[in-house]
Order: C-alpha cells, then sequence, then structure tokens
C-alpha cells in the first residue's frame, strides 16, 4: 500500500532514464537544485518503486526497455492521481499518437536540453 500523498516529502522525485550517462547527469543537476531523486535505468524498476513510497513528480523518458515511459506513467497515474509526471525525450513525437497518449496534464520536455532547463521546468512544474 502507498503512503497517502500528505505524507510525501516536499520534491521526492521518482526517476527513470534508461541513459546511464544521462540518467547520472539528471540526477546530479536535481540534487544540486535539492530535490530528492530516487533513479532507475527501466519503467519496470521505477513502478515497483512507486508501488511502495510516494513521489510528487514522476520524470520519465519515453523509450526505454521492459517498459517506456507512457506505460509507466499511466500506471503511475493510477496509483497517485496527483502526481505530476514530466516526460523527457528526443522523441516528443511519440507523445502526439493517439494510440500512445500519456495521461492528462502530462508535460514533455524535449532533448536535447541544458539541465538548467530541466531544473526551470521542474521548479514551475512543482510550483503548480
Amino acid at each position: 500500500m502507498t503512503a497517502k500523498p500528505s505524507s510525501v516529502p516536499l520534491h521526492r522525485i521518482l526517476l527513470a532514464e534508461d541513459d546511464d550517462s544521462m540518467r547520472g547527469f539528471l540526477v546530479k543537476a536535481l540534487q544540486k537544485a535539492n530535490y530528492d531523486v530516487v533513479a532507475f535505468e527501466n519503467g519496470e524498476e521505477a513502478y515497483e518503486r512507486l508501488k511502495h513510497e510516494p513521489f510528487t513528480l514522476l520524470l520519465t523518458d519515453i523509450v526505454m526497455p521492459k517498459m517506456d515511459g507512457i506505460e509507466l506513467a499511466r500506471r503511475a497515474a493510477e496509483i497517485d492521481p496527483d502526481l505530476k509526471i514530466m516526460f523527457i525525450t528526443g522523441f516528443a513525437a511519440v507523445v502526439l499518437n493517439s494510440d500512445n497518449a500519456p495521461p492528462k496534464d502530462s508535460h514533455v520536455l524535449s532533448k536535447p536540453f541544458h539541465l538548467k532547463d530541466l531544473v526551470r521546468e521542474v521548479d514551475r512544474l512543482l510550483a503548480e
């Protein structure tokens, strides 16, 4: 059973990114901006963690092995409808496919992006 959203520490981010280097850069940038980040290399592992711990934001790549980011986001939204969702991807057109639509109110940040842009977008999303 997942803890209630009110018990979630402020700015807790679940990151799913299959590229090791990118994942490392994202974790460092977000931690430097004072976010608590838990990172995984695929959607399946991130989903398992989400089933047991609460988060305020899911930050996920779209194209990943085992479970893609859109499927992860759909399942995550079922667990916690208040979870904020942001996709990071070099394949933004994938999000536009109506057969594979992401949960409503999700945001997309297209690669390549500067880490400052990522932090700014995360700040903005979490302030909503």
